[in-house]
Formats: structure tokens, C-alpha cells, sequence
């Protein structure tokens, strides 16, 4: 059985068992097996994403509510958001221009369909790619003209992405709903992933992780809801029923546990003692496991820890070098995912070596004010830049005269200094100077 087979037969098993693929959903039984197939083929294994783990499944409605989860979406949504997307025309092999005049210059740069500015767009489209794994939109383009006039939000959680092979053609179809969409009329930007057709969740990854950190913070809510006391001990000196003890304990609760409780004298009866058995949060090391939860959870979504609040290994000197690590590193591969996309759906094979979409990253890129001047200075000094160029890009109006571009007055191409030196060499030596007649009867 060859491997497309072993592929095809497993998602066959798939369908006919009723089995939820990565994770979402597990079959309840005692035995996973199928008399015609072992679960031990690697084909099978490949369509088949079988999770062992005992921990139940964390939705990423869930993980976004601790705090960590939330600053790594926020920061991953709001930076993307902030980056104005461009369609640029090529005027030739070197030059570029904004294409402003395009009717998908405002689809991308400003709003993208009836009911979102861009900003909000990218922000949404950004957060379901952190949490789901996956960003869908359905394209909506113009009956006469095809082209595209809309982008609209499909919720990522109701979107299927499959392959259909025709023949020896092989396209990919996503099921909404029960529509099916075909590839070209749907925006899918996936994140990490190695099927090649839809990317993971690294909330369902990583559910390990955000369960302990959900858990540390319940903890700390409940041990603090309890006045700062994990549990204590009412001692009696003789021996009372069960009915006696509940509501002895009932009554304690009431009248001495919560904050609103803390602080009261307990009055002690018939010989009773309580014997504290709590344990200090330093003691618990349960500081130190918050920021170890931070600091992973940041590692998941590939966030400087300083971004979020975890200055543990982050000082003055390193904090700009790990900024551009995050633009480098962390944006770059999201961005190279949108701007492919975009190019491949959003504008016509025909115009695709004329037109490409761009995001402007150099508001990331910016420094403190004295490292943009120093910089500045030294484009204008070597003549790459003009004053004009400086105020676009400190959003200043143009001046006049403001379009020349300086050379430093002791450079030059070398072809001129190769014509230069030639020049010299092939001077003409200069005639003598005539002697004074005079003056060489005086020396007589």
C-alpha cells in the first residue's frame, strides 16, 4: 500500500469513527483499533494526531484570561495593527511608487470591508492567529470587474480547511458551516504547522503550560479569598459526632474566613484550640513560579519577557538590542505570511509582477531621537538622503530646495579618478619661461 493510500485510508477511519482530528475532540472507548489497519503505520499516524495526555483541552477563550496569554495576544495584535499596509506599483526594475490610485489600495490601507477600519482588521485577524492558529476571511470581489472590494472575518473555529484530488489535480476547499469556499475567494493565514494546509494552536500545544498558570492563579485568588490562611486546624480536647463537627466548621467559616473576616478575635469554647497550617507564599515559592509562568508562555509566542512585565533578565543595555530581536525574529515571520498571502489571492496573476502589497515596518525600526538625527546626518553627509527625505520621514511638510542631494566635496566616482590621473599623466609639460636680455648683461 503506498503512502498516499495508507493517507487516504486513514482519513477514511477518520470520518467513519466520527474521530475530531489534533486534539479538539477523543473518542471514548476502550480499544483504538481498526482489524484492517495498525495504528502503529506511520501513514496512519500522520493523519491521525493521536494526544495521550491526560490534560483536558484548554480553549483559547480560556487561556486569553491569564494575564500572560492576554499581553502576548495583545502585543502580537496591536504591533501588527499599527503597521500601515501598502500596494506599490514597480515603475521599473529599481523603482517603486505608492499605487494609492488602486481600488485595492484602500481595501488594505484603510478599510477592509464595511464594518472595520484596518486597524481593527489586522487586530482581530492577528488575535485568532495567536489563540487558533489560523486566520480566515472570505474575499468578496466585484461581479464586472473581479476585483477584490472586500475582505470580511470568518471565525476560525468554524472553518475546516481540506485537499480534493480530480484527477491529477489536487485544489484546496474550506467548509464554512457546511459552504464550501474554494481556495481563491478565502484569505488563510496560518501559523506553524506541518501539514501544509492549516496551521496549530499553540494554546492546544501548549495546554500543559497555560493549565499551570491557570491553576497558579487560582490558587492565589483562593488563598487570598481565604484571608491569607490555606487551611487550619480546630482542636477539641474530647470527642464530638459528625453532625456536631460540620456545623462547628460552618459556623468557624462563617464567622472568620474571607478578608472581609480578617483581623477578628476568635473565641475559643469547651477547651477548643486552632492550630494554623499555613504556609507562606515565599515558602510555597509561589512568586517565583508566577514568573517562571510568565517568562514561559512569553518563550511560546516568541515574546521578549520585558514586553510583558518580566524585567528578570532584561537591563538597560539589552532592551533595544531585544526590541529589534522582536521585529527581526518574532513580526518578520508574520508579516512574510501576509504579504504572500495578499499577493497570491488579492491581486490578479496577471498584475502580480506590477503590483505587491507591503507592510511599512519602519516605525518599528525607529530609534531615540538622538540615534534618528546621528543617522541622518550621516545620510545627508554621504548624499543618500535629502532634507525632504529627513522631514518625511520625521512627518514634516517639504521645504523648497529641499530636494538636493549632497556629495562630500573629496569623493568621486573612480572611473573619474582613473580619467583624472590619465589627464595628468598626458599633460603637456609647460614651455620655459623667456630670459630677461637685461638681465644677462648685468650678470656680464
Amino acid at each position: 500500500m503506498s503512502q498516499t493510500e495508507k493517507l487516504s485510508a486513514a482519513r477514511a477511519y477518520i470520518a467513519e469513527r466520527g474521530i475530531q482530528p489534533f486534539g479538539w475532540m477523543k473518542e471514548q472507548r476502550g480499544m483504538l483499533e481498526n482489524p484492517r489497519y495498525s495504528l502503529d503505520d506511520p501513514g496512519v499516524m500522520d493523519a491521525l494526531w493521536y494526544d495521550a495526555g491526560t490534560l483536558p483541552p484548554v480553549r483559547p477563550q480560556r487561556a486569553i484570561q491569564t494575564s500572560a496569554v492576554f499581553a502576548c495576544v495583545r502585543i502580537l495584535a496591536e504591533t501588527l495593527a499599527t503597521l500601515p499596509c501598502h500596494l506599490y506599483r514597480k515603475v521599473n526594475d529599481r523603482d517603486v511608487l505608492r499605487a494609492d490610485n488602486h481600488p485595492l489600495y484602500s481595501v488594505l490601507h484603510d478599510e477592509p470591508n464595511s464594518y472595520q477600519s484596518a486597524f481593527q482588521f489586522f487586530q482581530a485577524s492577528m488575535s485568532q492567529l495567536a489563540l487558533w492558529g489560523n486566520f480566515y476571511a472570505e474575499i468578496q470581489r466585484d461581479s464586472t470587474t473581479g476585483q477584490v472590494i472586500g475582505i470580511y472575518p470568518l471565525p476560525a473555529w468554524e472553518v475546516q480547511p481540506s485537499l480534493i484530488r480530480t484527477g491529477n489535480t489536487i485544489r484546496k476547499v474550506y467548509n464554512v458551516i457546511g459552504e464550501v469556499l474554494e481556495d481563491a475567494d478565502v484569505l488563510h493565514i496560518p501559523a506553524l504547522g506541518w501539514d501544509g494546509v492549516k496551521g496549530i494552536s499553540p494554546i492546544a500545544l501548549h495546554r500543559a503550560t497555560i493549565t499551570m498558570s491557570l491553576n497558579a492563579e487560582e490558587f492565589g485568588a483562593n488563598f487570598f479569598k481565604n484571608g491569607t490562611r490555606l487551611s487550619g486546624v480546630l482542636q477539641h480536647p474530647g470527642k464530638i459526632s459528625a453532625e456536631a463537627s460540620q456545623r462547628l466548621r460552618e459556623s468557624w467559616q462563617q464567622s472568620y474566613a474571607g478578608k472581609a473576616n480578617s483581623g477578628k478575635v476568635a473565641l475559643l469554647e469547651e477547651g477548643m484550640s486552632f492550630n494554623a497550617l499555613s504556609m507562606p507564599l515565599a515558602d510555597a515559592q509561589f512568586i517565583e513560579q508566577r514568573k517562571f509562568q510568565i517568562d514561559d508562555i512569553a518563550r511560546i509566542f516568541r515574546i521578549p519577557p520585558h514586553m510583558v512585565g518580566s524585567m528578570s533578565s532584561s537591563t538597560n543595555n539589552n532592551i533595544e538590542q531585544q526590541a529589534l530581536e522582536f521585529v527581526k525574529h518574532t513580526m518578520l515571520p508574520w508579516i512574510k505570511r501576509w504579504e504572500q498571502e495578499i499577493n497570491r489571492k488579492l491581486i490578479p496573476a496577471t498584475q502580480r509582477r506590477k503590483y505587491f502589497a507591503k507592510f511599512d515596518v519602519d516605525d518599528l525600526l525607529r530609534g531615540d531621537f538622538a540615534s534618528r538625527v546621528q543617522g541622518y546626518a550621516s545620510a545627508r553627509q554621504w548624499g543618500w538622503m535629502s532634507a525632504n527625505d529627513v522631514r518625511e520621514k520625521e512627518d514634516m511638510n517639504m521645504i523648497e530646495g529641499g530636494d538636493v542631494y549632497l556629495s562630500p566635496s573629496n569623493m568621486m566616482p573612480a572611473d573619474a579618478l582613473d580619467k583624472q590621473e590619465d589627464a595628468i599623466n598626458n599633460e603637456p609639460p609647460e614651455p620655459a619661461e623667456p630670459q630677461d636680455p637685461a638681465a644677462g648683461a648685468e650678470n656680464e
